[in-house]
C-alpha cells in the first residue's frame, strides 16, 4: 500500500487542520515534521521559539499515537530520501508565507511533479491569503485600516473550522528518522525551565486558554488591554504562532460568543497577525529592509552599552525594565509593553530597529518572521501604515498611564516594592532618604536612567527632520 506524507510545519495541531484532513481521507499517512535550518538561513528558530517547539512536538507526537516521524536537514533532500527508499503517492501539507519557505515549498512541488508524486498544500494558517485582498487597481494595501474594513466587508473576518479527521490511519512502516531529543531544541542552561514554567503548551491547552479568554478577558478587552498588569489579553500568540490553535477556530469562537464592543477590537489584533503576513507577501525584503527608503539614511547610533543596558532591563526606567525582564524571564511582553521599548530603543536611543528586530526574535517565544518585522518597522517609523517617527512615548508617563499602582513594574522588577508609588517613575528625583528606607542605592542595586528623555526626544527629531 502506499503512503501519504502528512507534513506537519507551523499547524502542529489535529483540529481544523485541512492538510491532515485531505490526506487522512485519502488512506494511510505518514506523518513527517522537518527542522529545516539549511534554507532558514539567518532566520532559523530562535531560542526560546525552539523550547517551545519541543514542547509542542511532543504534544503532537501524543495526538498522533507517537508516530510523528522527526527529520532534520534540507526539506527537499529529506522528502527526496523517503520518496526513494518508500512507496509514496503523495505529500501534504499546509501553506507557509516566509519567502525562504515559499521558495523551498516551490522547488519541492516541481520535484514531486518531475517524480510523478502528488502534492497538495492548503490554507491552514491565515484567513485571509495575501493574494486575495487587492485594491481595485490590483496593487496591494499599504495602510491597516483600509485593509481590515475590506477584510471585514468581505466576510474574511469569519471561521468555519474543521473537524478532526474521521479515521486517521496512520502508518507503523519502520522509517529510519530521529527522536525528538536529537534536534537538541532545549537549551542546557536553566534559563529554559524558567520560561516555560510560565506556560501549557500544545493543541489541548491552546483551547483551554481560548476558553479562559473569552470567559474572562475579553469583556473589558478594549480598555483592558493596554494595562499590562490586567488579565485582557489573549496569551495565544505563541499557540497561533505555532499552529496549535487556527485564526479560523478563534474568530468561530469570538462571533459565537462575544457579541460586544470589545469584538471589534480583538479582531482588529486579529487582523494586524494577517496584515502582518500579507505585507511579508508582497514586500518579502520586510526584515531587512526599510519599507520607508528615506530611513535608509538615519543617522542611527552604534552603541552597544545602551544596547546591552536595553537588552537586560537596566536603562532606569521602570516600565521599560520590567518589560525586558518580562521577556527574558516568560519569553513574552505585553503588548503595550512592546511599543515603550520599541519606541525607548529606536526613538530615545536611536537604535537601529533591527537590534530589537533580533533580539525579540532569539527572546520570544511567539516569535514570528512577519509580525516581528511588521511591528518593529511600525515602530520605527520606517514601515508602511507606520506611527508617525514623532510620535515618541514617554515612558515615565505611559507607566504612569498604564501601570498607576506598579503591580506590573513590582513584578519584575521587585527591588523597587519598597518605593512610594510617587517615585516610582521618577526615581532619580527621589530624596536621598526615601531611597535609603527603600533599599535603593543608584547605580548600584537599580541604575540610574541610561538617557534624559527630554534630551533625546530632541535629539530622534532632529535626526528625522535631517531625513525628510
Amino acid at each position: 500500500m502506499s503512503l501519504i506524507i502528512q507534513w506537519f510545519r507551523q499547524d502542529l495541531r489535529i483540529s481544523d487542520n485541512p492538510a491532515l484532513f485531505a490526506a487522512a481521507n485519502k488512506g494511510e499517512i505518514l506523518p513527517i515534521y522537518i527542522l529545516d535550518n539549511e534554507n532558514a538561513g539567518k532566520y532559523k528558530i530562535g531560542s526560546a521559539s525552539r523550547i517551545w517547539l519541543h514542547h509542542s512536538l511532543e504534544k503532537l507526537n501524543e495526538s498522533l499515537e507517537y508516530k510523528l516521524r522527526i527529520f532534520t536537514g534540507d526539506a527537499k533532500e529529506v522528502i527526496a530520501q523517503l520518496l526513494q527508499k518508500h512507496n509514496i503517492s503523495a505529500v501534504y501539507w499546509n501553506r507557509c508565507y516566509e519567502p525562504w519557505r515559499i521558495k523551498r515549498d516551490q522547488a519541492i512541488k516541481e520535484m514531486l511533479k518531475r517524480l510523478g508524486v502528488e502534492a497538495h498544500s492548503f490554507n491552514g494558517s491565515l484567513l485571509i491569503e495575501p493574494w486575495e485582498l487587492l485594491k481595485e487597481d490590483d496593487s496591494f494595501y499599504k495602510v491597516f485600516t483600509p485593509f481590515y474594513k475590506k477584510a471585514y466587508l468581505k466576510g474574511f473576518l469569519t471561521g468555519n473550522p474543521i473537524s478532526k479527521p474521521y479515521k486517521l490511519m496512520i502508518s507503523n512502516q519502520r522509517i529510519e528518522c530521529l527522536d525528538l531529543d536529537s534536534l537538541k531544541l532545549l537549551p542546557t542552561s536553566t534559563w529554559s525551565e524558567g520560561v516555560i514554567s510560565h506556560w501549557q503548551i500544545g493543541e489541548e491547552a491552546a483551547y483551554k486558554k481560548l476558553e479562559y479568554f473569552l470567559q474572562n478577558g475579553i469583556n473589558d478587552y478594549k480598555e483592558g488591554r493596554d494595562f499590562p498588569d490586567k488579565q485582557n489579553v489573549s496569551y495565544l500568540s505563541p499557540h497561533l504562532h505555532f499552529g496549535e490553535l487556527s485564526p479560523r477556530q478563534i474568530v468561530y469562537n469570538i462571533h459565537n460568543k462575544v457579541s460586544n464592543r470589545n469584538l471589534e477590537h480583538f479582531l482588529r489584533e486579529i487582523t494586524w497577525r494577517e496584515f502582518s503576513y500579507y505585507l511579508l507577501y508582497h514586500f518579502p525584503e520586510l526584515p531587512d529592509k526599510n519599507f520607508q527608503s528615506k530611513f535608509d539614511y538615519f543617522p542611527w547610533r552604534d552603541q552597544t552599552t545602551l544596547l546591552s543596558a536595553w537588552q537586560k532591563g537596566e536603562t532606569g526606567y521602570p516600565i521599560v525594565d520590567a518589560g525586558m525582564r518580562e521577556l527574558w524571564q516568560t519569553g513574552y511582553m505585553h503588548n503595550r509593553v512592546r511599543m515603550i521599548v520599541g519606541s525607548f530603543l529606536v526613538k530615545n536611543l536611536l537604535l537601529p530597529w533591527h537590534h530589537g528586530r533580533d533580539w525579540f526574535w532569539d527572546c520570544l517565544l511567539d516569535a514570528d518572521l512577519a509580525n516581528n518585522s511588521a511591528s518593529w518597522q511600525w515602530v520605527a517609523g520606517s514601515g508602511v501604515d507606520a506611527a508617525p517617527y514623532f510620535r515618541i512615548f514617554n515612558s515615565t508617563l505611559q507607566g504612569k498611564k498604564f501601570d498607576p499602582e506598579g503591580s506590573y513594574i513590582f513584578r519584575f522588577i521587585p527591588e523597587l516594592n519598597k518605593l512610594p508609588k510617587q517615585f516610582l517613575f521618577n526615581i532619580w528625583e527621589a530624596p536621598s532618604s526615601v531611597l535609603k528606607k527603600a533599599g535603593i542605592t543608584l547605580g548600584q542595586n537599580y541604575p540610574n536612567p541610561i538617557i534624559d528623555l527630554k534630551y533625546s526626544r530632541e535629539k530622534a527629531l532632529q535626526a528625522y527632520n535631517s531625513i525628510k
